[in-house]
C-alpha cells in the first residue's frame, strides 16, 4: 500500500515525531510540507529533522534552496509530486508531514488564480507603511483582513499588489479552490492537543531552541542573506532574534516574545486547518508518546 498519507497539526503538536514512527511502521518516507524548512541554514528555528532522523528515515523537500533563493507553492507542488512518484516507485509510502496549510491546499485543490508579481508595483509597495497596507486591505478586501497575519509584511504587500493589479479582492482570487480541500480519503490526519498542553510544549521548545544555538544560527543566516529574502525572513523568530542582535531587546525579552508569537501562530494554524482541510483529528494527551499517537493513526487506517 503506497498511497500517500497526510499528517499535520499546529506547530509543536508533535507531528514530526509521529511521522517518524509511522514511516518505520509503514515502510515510508517523509515529505516535508513546511515553507521554511526548504531553506538551507534555517535548522534550529524551523525544527528541522536532525541528521540522525534523516538517516533513520529518508526526508524530502528539506534544504532545497539557499537563503538567497526563492520557493513558492508552485515549486512545492512540482517537487512534492516528483518525490511522491519516486517513493511509490520504490514500493514505499509517501508521508506528507508539516504545517504549511497553503501548500496542502494548493497540492490538494490547485493553485489560485492570482497574477504573477509586478516588480515595479512591488517595489513601490515596499515603501508603504504597514498600517497603510492594512487600511487598504480592510477597505478593499474585508474578508482577507479578518484572517491575514498582520505581522507578515510580505503577505500584506502581495495582497495589495494583487488587489491593485486585478481590481478584485485577493480572497476572491482563490475562488476556484474548494471551500474545504478534499484531503486523502481515510489517510489525512491532524494532531489535536489542548490549548494548555500546546502552550507548554511551545514554551519548552523555544527554550530548547535558544539553548541549542538559535541566536548564533540567526547571526550566520543574516550573513548568508536572510534579511534580503522576503519569504525566508518571515520564519517565526528569526526577525525578532535579528532585532535582539541589533540591541532592540534582551535575550529574555526576545525569548518571551517568540513564545507569544508562536502561540498566536499555532492558534491561527489550528483554526485554518480545521476550516480548510478535511482531516481525521487524533486527540493527543499530555502523557502520550509519539509511538502511541502513531498507533492510533494506524488503527484508523486499518478501520478505513
Amino acid at each position: 500500500m503506497s498511497e500517500p498519507l497526510l499528517l499535520t497539526g499546529p506547530t509543536a503538536s508533535g507531528k514530526s515525531a509521529v511521522a517518524l514512527h509511522l514511516a518505520e511502521r509503514l515502510d515510508g518516507e517523509i515529505i516535508s510540507v513546511d515553507s521554511m524548512q526548504v531553506y538551507r541554514g534555517l535548522d534550529i528555528g524551523t525544527a528541522k529533522a536532525t541528521a540522525d532522523e534523516r538517516r533513520r528515515i529518508p526526508h524530502h523537500l528539506i534544504d532545497v534552496v539557499d537563503l538567497t533563493g526563492s520557493f513558492d507553492a508552485a515549486t512545492f507542488i512540482r517537487l512534492a509530486t516528483q518525490a511522491i512518484a519516486e517513493i511509490r516507485t520504490r514500493g514505499r509510502v509517501p508521508i506528507l508531514c508539516g504545517g504549511t496549510g497553503l501548500y496542502y491546499n494548493a497540492w490538494l485543490g490547485g493553485l489560485g488564480e492570482a497574477p504573477p508579481a509586478d516588480l515595479a508595483l512591488r517595489a513601490e509597495l515596499e515603501l508603504v507603511p504597514t498600517p497603510a497596507l492594512l487600511d487598504e486591505i480592510a477597505t478593499r478586501d474585508p474578508a482577507l483582513f479578518d484572517e491575514i497575519d498582520v505581522d507578515n509584511r510580505r503577505r500584506l504587500i502581495r495582497a495589495v499588489e494583487v488587489i491593485r493589479l486585478t481590481g478584485k479582492p485577493f480572497s476572491q482570487q482563490r475562488a476556484h479552490w474548494p471551500e474545504r480541500a478534499p484531503g486523502l480519503a481515510g489517510r489525512s490526519f491532524g494532531i489535536e492537543r489542548s490549548p494548555e498542553d500546546l502552550r507548554q510544549r511551545i514554551h519548552r521548545r523555544v527554550e530548547v531552541m535558544f539553548d541549542a544555538g538559535w541566536i548564533e544560527e540567526t547571526r550566520a543566516a543574516l550573513a548568508a542573506g536572510l534579511a534580503s529574502n522576503r519569504t525566508a525572513s518571515q520564519a517565526i523568530g528569526y526577525r525578532l532574534i535579528a532585532e535582539h542582535l541589533e540591541g532592540q531587546r534582551t535575550r529574555l525579552m526576545t525569548l518571551d516574545l517568540i513564545q507569544t508569537r508562536t502561540r498566536q501562530f499555532a492558534k491561527r494554524q489550528r483554526t485554518w486547518l480545521h476550516q480548510q482541510l478535511d482531516l481525521d483529528w487524533i486527540a493527543a494527551e499530555v502523557a502520550d508518546e509519539a509511538s502511541m499517537i502513531a498507533d492510533r493513526i494506524l488503527q484508523r487506517l486499518r478501520a478505513s
